[in-house]
């Protein structure tokens, strides 16, 4: 159970229809008789009898009661082994060298990742995460034995879409094609859609319909100037690309936080919940009849 949730405080609420069932539902009416005047007074006596109907009506009842109360709790059970934990676009070679089930992260960021779903694994499950992992800002701690095969993958070049008005065009797409690392730069004739920054290399005004944002007006001075400032406008408007975490082996930490609720079995549960409401609907009508 999740200790952290305060719903499984809730567990007595089962034993309410078991004193529901056990209470006389149906009042009695009773005619005295002309001759019972002669006999002793008795309280009247009943006894009811279970039936089947009654005993399943009971078990549905506490059970929907007890999956509705898991459910809102988000019940985890440790049920995953030794797993392989697989970074999004890690190549196929890589992954075949390694034993155990296989789960493909959706990011790079094993670690928030793991924090979110260690619960789901059992206590000597050896974790193993592969791929180009995101280095997490401090030392993570978990309370499994977990290893990081990271390798950096090759960053492929983001496409930028250049418009240049210059009478030197040459000289700037050269000065571009000097600057190109990260990125691939690609001057079109005219702003388009996807264009991202405007050169206006020309003693006289823009005209006013002219969108972009960033505009260049001075002209680096070499290819490094040009890489600053590619680097520069990359950094402001496309973020720093997160570093690789490196490879090493985490001892597990038994005092390490034990990680929220995942919702693993909120699925199950919520069918299982329709299925018991829809058997103490069936079972209460037949009940009545």
């Amino acid at each position: 159970m999740n200790g952290m949730s305060l719903w499984w405080w809730a567990l007595p609420v089962v034993l309410l229809p078991i004193l529901w069932h056990r209470q006389k539902r149906e009042q009695t009416k009773t005619a005295l008789l002309a001759s019972a005047r002669f006999l002793p007074a008795a309280e009247p006596k009943q006894q009811r009898v279970w039936r089947w109907r009654d005993v399943i009506l009971l078990v549905l009842r506490c059970l929907l009661l007890v999956v509705l109360i898991a459910l809102l709790a988000d019940l985890v059970l440790a049920w995953r082994g030794d797993t392989v934990l697989v970074v999004p676009g890690t190549p196929p070679a890589v992954v075949a060298k390694e034993a155990g089930q296989r789960i493909t992260l959706p990011d790079r960021d094993a670690v928030t990742w793991l924090h979110a779903h260690e619960r789901e694994f059992e206590p000597g499950a050896r974790l193993v995460v592969v791929g180009d992992a995101v280095m997490p800002a401090v030392l993570p701690r978990f309370r499994h034995a977990v290893e990081l095969r990271t390798v950096a993958a090759p960053a492929a070049p983001a496409e930028r879409h250049v418009a240049v008005f210059s009478d030197r065009v040459d000289d700037w797409r050269r000065l571009f094609a000097a600057a190109e690392g990260p990125w691939h730069i690609v001057v079109d004739a005219a702003p388009g859609p996807r264009t991202e920054l405007v050169v206006w290399d020309r003693p006289d005004a823009p005209p006013a319909g002219l969108r972009a944002p960033l505009w260049r007006a001075e002209p680096p001075h070499d290819a490094d100037g040009a890489r600053a400032l590619f680097a520069a406008w990359q950094r402001r408007y496309f973020g720093v690309r997160p570093y690789t975490a490196p490879a090493q082996a985490l001892a597990p930490d038994a005092a390490a936080p034990a990680g929220p609720a995942s919702g693993a079995l909120r699925h199950w549960l919520g069918l299982a919940l329709v299925a018991l409401f829809a058997l103490e609907r069936i079972v209460t009508h037949v009940r009545r009849r």
